[in-house]
Parts: structure tokens; C-alpha cells; sequence
């Protein structure tokens, strides 16, 4: 069995901000392996994290993030159980890493598949039935090829479906289980708003070389 040190507990601490004993406990299963430790917690994380996804996350708070430039703005809603997690540090760099996820994902409008209203996903539908490469295939054939692109699509709209612009090997709905394993709270994204600068107004076109002539005849 290889030698936990003192040490390489706080070098894992700190680089997970996991608690001593669970780090502990993860060093002994991957034998000393810092890396396979990492893992080890990130899957212990997800798992802890889905038993207290059933609890009520009432307290957090609203984050905002505003692109370099301050074209692109964005307030969101991150929840958790209780105040004291909602002040801390972990809590409130999840908040900022989400809120910047939704910065960089223009095409971002829901925070899970399940909040997509009905109509919006019955409209998807009939524009992908209409399709001129569906034409002539067998109706169960076609289908198939529907569900599986209207699928794609509504995670194109999910925030929480998202490769996580840090690490891509994850979702944002995996980073999210992984801080929460991390604190021992349920969390969850409860709303955003994105802002882009003159996003809605409408710009009137002139002919300023027409303008001029017309001030001078």
C-alpha cells in the first residue's frame, strides 16, 4: 500500500476542494495516484450529488458576468440549501463559470430540456418532418430520423447539456453534481437572462450620399 503523506492530502485537497478524509479515502483506492484520485472523487462527487438532488434548494443567489468588450452580459440564478454554502467560495465559482458558459452559448435559451415548452418542440418537429432529405422514406423510418435530430437539437437549446468551456470532457450538468458532491449540498440552476448589446433595436439604413446631395441642391 503506497504512503499517504500529509502532503499529498492537501496537494489533492487543494486541487478538488474535497474534504480530508474523502481525500484520504481516495488516494488509498488509487494507491497514491493523485490523477486517479481526482477521479475517484469526481465520480463520487456525481453520485453523492444525485442523492441530494431530491432536497430543497431555496437559498443561493444571482451571479452576473460581463464579456470583455461589454457586448455580452448575463444574470443567473444558481440555488443551493443554505446560506452559508451560498457565501462560499466554491459555490460562488460555479456561479461565475456558469454564468460565463452562458455568455459563450448564444444559441443557449433553456436551462434543461425538460423546461423547453411543448410548442416549441412540436414546432421542431414539423420543420424537421418537412425536410426535402425525408422525402419519400418509410413513415417509421422518418420518425426515427426525426427523434434523433429533434434530441440533438433540444440539447442544443440546454444550458446544462453543454460541453463545459473549461474542461469539454464534461457537462455543465456534470460540473454541477461535481461541486455539489464537493459541499454536500443540492444545487441547481434555477434561471438566466443573456443580454447582447443592441440586441432588438432596430437600426434605420440611410443613404448618407444621398443626403448630402439632397442638402446641397
Amino acid at each position: 500500500m503506497a504512503d499517504i503523506t500529509a502532503k499529498l492530502v492537501k496537494d489533492l485537497r487543494d486541487k478538488t476542494g474535497a474534504g480530508m478524509m474523502d481525500c484520504k479515502k481516495a488516494l488509498a483506492e488509487s494507491k497514491g495516484d493523485i490523477a486517479k484520485a481526482i477521479e475517484w472523487l469526481r465520480q463520487k462527487g456525481i453520485a453523492s450529488a444525485e442523492k441530494k438532488s431530491g432536497r430543497i434548494a431555496a437559498e443561493g443567489a444571482i451571479g452576473s458576468y460581463i464579456h470583455t468588450g461589454s457586448r455580452v452580459g448575463v444574470l443567473l440564478e444558481l440555488n443551493c440549501e443554505t446560506d452559508f454554502v451560498a457565501r462560499g467560495e466554491i459555490f460562488q465559482g460555479l456561479l461565475k463559470d456558469v454564468a460565463m458558459q452562458v455568455a459563450a452559448c448564444p444559441n443557449v435559451e433553456y436551462v434543461a430540456v425538460d423546461d423547453i415548452p411543448v410548442n416549441i418542440v412540436e414546432n421542431e418537429k414539423s420543420i424537421e418532418m418537412g425536410r426535402d432529405d425525408l422525402s419519400g422514406k418509410p413513415e417509421q423510418i422518418k420518425s426515427k430520423i426525426v427523434e434523433g435530430r429533434i434530441a440533438k437539437r433540444l440539447k442544443e437549446l440546454a444550458l446544462v447539456e453543454q460541453p463545459f468551456i473549461r474542461d469539454s470532457s464534461i457537462t455543465v450538468e456534470q460540473l454541477i453534481k461535481q461541486v455539489a458532491g464537493q459541499i454536500g449540498e443540492n444545487l441547481r440552476v434555477r434561471r438566466f437572462t443573456r443580454y447582447t448589446l443592441g440586441e432588438g433595436i432596430e437600426v434605420k439604413e440611410s443613404d448618407f450620399a444621398a443626403e448630402v446631395a439632397s442638402m446641397s441642391s
